[in-house]
C-alpha cells in the first residue's frame, strides 16, 4: 500500500515536466516598474498549444493582465512603440494596441497602422528552450531577461 503512494508521484512527474509555465520582461524605462511581461501558459502536456498573456505595468500606478490567444511553444512576439509612447503587440498576423498610463486600453487591431509600426522594441521568443526578450539593436533602453 505504502509503495503504490510513492509510486504514483513518480510515474506523473514525467508527464507533467513537458508543460510550459514561464515569462520574460521588457523594462521599458529601465526600471522593474515599467515593463511589459509575456506569460505562457501550457494547461495540459498532450497538447502543444500555449495561451500566452501580456502583463502591462507601471507600478504603483497600475497593473494589468490581457490575453493575446494561443500560440505555440516557438511563438514570437514583437514589441513596437510608437511615437505617442503606445505599444504595438504582433503575435504571427494578429496585432493588438496597448499603452501603461492606465493599463486599462488593449484593443486588438484589423492591420497595420496607416502611420507605420513604429521602433521595433524587441522580441520575445524561445532561446535554449527558455522565454527571452532579446532587445532590437536600434531599440530603445537594455532590457532584462
Amino acid at each position: 500500500m505504502r509503495l503504490r503512494h510513492l509510486l504514483l508521484p513518480l510515474l506523473a512527474a514525467p508527464l507533467l515536466s513537458a508543460c510550459v509555465n514561464d515569462g520574460a520582461s521588457y523594462e521599458i524605462d529601465g526600471t522593474r516598474e515599467h515593463v511589459l511581461s509575456l506569460i505562457r501558459e501550457q494547461p495540459y502536456f498532450w497538447d502543444d498549444t500555449v495561451n500566452l498573456y501580456l502583463v502591462v505595468s507601471r507600478m504603483p500606478a497600475c497593473m494589468r493582465r490581457h490575453s493575446l490567444g494561443a500560440g505555440t511553444d516557438k511563438t514570437r512576439v514583437e514589441i513596437y512603440r510608437v511615437p505617442s509612447g503606445a505599444f504595438i503587440v504582433k503575435v504571427g498576423k494578429k496585432m493588438f494596441a496597448t499603452e501603461t498610463q492606465t493599463c486599462v486600453n488593449f484593443v486588438k487591431m484589423d492591420g497595420e497602422p496607416p502611420e507605420g509600426m513604429g521602433q521595433l522594441m524587441g522580441t520575445f521568443r524561445v532561446d535554449k528552450g527558455e522565454l527571452v526578450f532579446v532587445r532590437d539593436e536600434k531599440g530603445g533602453a537594455p532590457a532584462e531577461e
